[in-house]
């Protein structure tokens, strides 16, 4: 018997993580390929003619078994993975790269969606329904339905060449990450870094065998020894090791996968009929058209570069009376923080103690349960894939609405970063509400023998942000799976994750939970002040680097063909010379680690992170302007999250809100 294939007797039907083998996946992923075959198969071969039922509806609820065994693979494959389970995900891949691409070229199944679409005026479609019939239709067409079988067959093998190539450059990025690490032995090297953060080097070398302390590219690691130590010979050090993951050479280098995913990607879009694939992605956007993402991120560039120029002038002083004539992008975090320090008399470490993990997850679930009613108990019968998961059942007014599994510590097998992800999508399906199973993935520091796991500010707005997501998958009311949570035009997903953020800001919010982990002293009210007024310290400078991200990201993926002339590096620089503040090293380069593009699902999509905070600045506007907890507008922001992919994200926008975001409410929380 294979586990995977069977339907789970866990509780909540979650997924059974303590009796999944490894060698259960790959025949698994087979069984339910052939059995979601089957499920096609009966829909195209139905002798009654096409309908909205037999058809539309009929694929949107076949392979759910299969769909199940893919998050649970993909998920483990980012937060735990091996040597094992990535070779597997090489073999698997392809197959259902090609079990997708069966579906999308079945001519006959085509024919009846079709059918269907072309006589839709003879259905009493409800606005849920023309959705999901509008995107099914338009699927097809951008999967290549309309191709003749040669194109067809060219189409495929492009699908499954960028699936094990986006795949290979992850498991590259994670290698090149877990191949440094720096080990000191003189603690005079440390000079600078709070003792906190030195016991985790202890630890970190010890875990290794080693005397002294080490010091990795895991971001809980990295960025306090770049934000704290004095030695700047080591800041450089560190700071060349990560812009070289995956830019040296070596077997772990990604920068001819770059050219190679980025023409598939091109010759993808060109079969389609689409100039360039920035065309083909930014269809099914908000956005649109490359131009209007370039226009809006230059009005941003033009707007916010005067405020960053300033902001990096204020550091090269503080750098000037240390003797440095000229700063280096390895110096910005420690100056920045040095600036802080002096401005605000605000550093991570004098805060970490208001903010342990335990408190801030209370926080957060007490948020949810004041705006929308949410109550959340942990539950120990549910298996976990690690000890360190946590399960929570959470209930709405005594009726059961999801599992929300959190995942908060770094580990050699999890990559990097903080996502939200899910095991199981909601869906309304024979009168039954069937809820879904949301996860909190996150690299938080870890708990030692003396003192829980305490969080920098920074990390307690990524917790929010996440949450954000969750809640969006949590409320999911939806009919249809594919249209559920956070199913959503990709420039619209972060603006739950992002306006979740701004609550962290709020003085009236803050108290409730900011309080010292031994004390129980709360945040003084000059540091939640500082706090608040240093919500756009260095906005300036992370506009631009967030500005720079998504001006590349555009231009690979319009202008691909440079790169016949160009190296990574060149065409780097070139495209983000005009948001750099600090000089290039020709010896690190950031796009052979860039996983949200190359990887992710963020190719030609980076700008959405910076459109949705114009959505974010603008909806949290709406709550200050009528109080942050107002009961009224929570309940029609509840609607937005709940509707998830059911309607245009500008008319749910605009339901919620009353108008169009404007650009106003962004610059005016950026720079006053």
């Amino acid at each position: 018997m294979n586990i995977l294939t069977e339907n789970f007797s866990t509780p909540y039907h979650s997924a059974p993580f303590d009796q999944i083998k490894n060698e259960d996946y790959l025949p698994a992923f087979k069984e339910l390929i052939q059995k979601s075959e089957e499920e096609i198969d009966l829909i195209v071969n139905n002798s009654d003619d096409a309908t909205f039922e037999n058809t539309i509806e009929a694929l949107a609820f076949s392979g759910e078994q299969l769909d199940r065994a893919s998050n649970i693979f993909f998920n483990l494959n980012s937060a735990e993975t091996s040597d094992e389970l990535q070779q597997i995900a090489q073999e698997v891949s392809p197959i259902l790269t090609e079990y997708s691409s069966k579906i999308s070229q079945n001519e006959a199944l085509f024919n009846r969606i079709k059918k269907v679409y072309d006589e839709r005026e003879k259905y009493n479609l409800n606005e849920e329904q023309e959705m999901l019939l509008n995107e099914t239709y338009k699927g097809f067409v951008r999967s290549g339905a309309l191709l003749n079988e040669e194109d067809k067959e060219k189409l495929k093998n492009i699908s499954m060449d960028l699936s094990i190539k986006s795949l290979k450059f992850g498991q590259n990025v994670l290698a090149s990450t877990n191949n440094y690490f720096k080990h000191i032995s003189n603690k005079e090297d440390l000079a600078g870094i709070p003792e906190a953060i030195i016991d985790q080097y202890a630890e970190e070398a010890k875990e290794r065998n080693l005397e002294g302390w080490v010091v990795t590219l895991q971001y809980p690691s990295y960025i306090p020894f770049m934000t704290y130590a004095e030695n700047r010979e080591l800041r450089k050090e560190l700071a060349l090791a990560n812009g070289k993951k995956s830019f040296n050479g070596g077997e772990y280098d990604n920068q001819n996968l770059i050219k190679e995913i980025l023409n598939l990607k091109l010759q993808k879009a060109e079969l389609l009929g689409y100039e360039n694939y920035a065309d083909y992605v930014l269809e099914e956007r908000m956005a649109k058209s490359p131009t209007k993402v370039l226009d809006f991120l230059n009005e941003l560039l033009t707007k916010a570069k005067p405020y960053a120029e300033k902001e990096i002038e204020e550091l090269k002083s503080l750098a000037k009376a240390d003797g440095i004539d000229e700063m280096q992008g390895y110096d910005h975090a420690f100056y920045a923080e040095k600036l802080r320090k002096a401005k605000y008399d605000l550093n991570d470490e004098e805060l970490k103690p208001y903010f342990p993990l335990e408190q801030v997850q209370e926080a957060v679930f007490g948020l949810s349960k004041q705006l929308f009613g949410l109550t959340f108990v942990e539950k120990h019968d549910v298996p976990k894939y690690h000890e360190d998961v946590k399960v929570y059942e959470v209930n709405e007014n005594g009726d059961f609405k999801s599992l929300l599994y959190v995942d908060y510590f770094p580990r050699k097998g999890k990559r990097a970063g903080a996502w939200m992800t899910s095991y199981k999508n909601q869906y309304k399906k024979d009168g039954e509400n069937s809820r879904p199973h949301i996860s909190i993935v996150c690299n938080f520091s870890k708990p030692t023998k003396d003192t829980p796991s305490l969080l920098t500010f920074q990390e307690v707005t990524t917790l929010f942000h996440e949450f954000g997501h969750a809640l969006h998958g949590m409320l999911a009311n939806t009919q249809y799976p594919n249209l559920s949570g956070t199913s959503v035009k990709w420039d619209f997903v972060e603006l739950p994750s992002q306006f979740l953020e701004n609550f962290c800001y709020e003085p009236e919010f803050l108290k409730t939970f900011a309080k010292h982990y031994k004390t129980g002293e709360v945040l003084p009210d000059e540091k939640i002040e500082k706090i608040a007024l240093s919500k756009n310290f260095m906005e300036g400078y992370q506009t631009m680097r967030q500005l720079g991200f998504g001006i590349l990201d555009m231009n690979y993926h319009t202008k691909v063909g440079e790169l016949e002339n160009k190296s990574v590096k060149e065409f780097e620089d070139y495209y983000t010379k005009a948001t750099q503040l600090y000089p290039s090293n020709a010896e690190t380069a950031m796009s052979p680690s860039f996983s949200h593009i190359f990887q992710g699902g963020y190719s030609a999509g980076y700008y959405s992170y910076k459109w949705a905070e114009v959505l974010d600045a603008d909806a949290f506007q709406y709550f200050k302007e009528n109080g942050i907890f107002n009961p009224e507008i929570a309940a029609k922001y509840k609607i937005l999250l709940s509707s998830g992919g059911t309607k245009d994200p500008m008319e749910l926008y605009k339901n919620f809100r009353g108008s169009e975001p404007k650009v106003e409410s962004l610059l005016k929380r950026a720079f006053g």
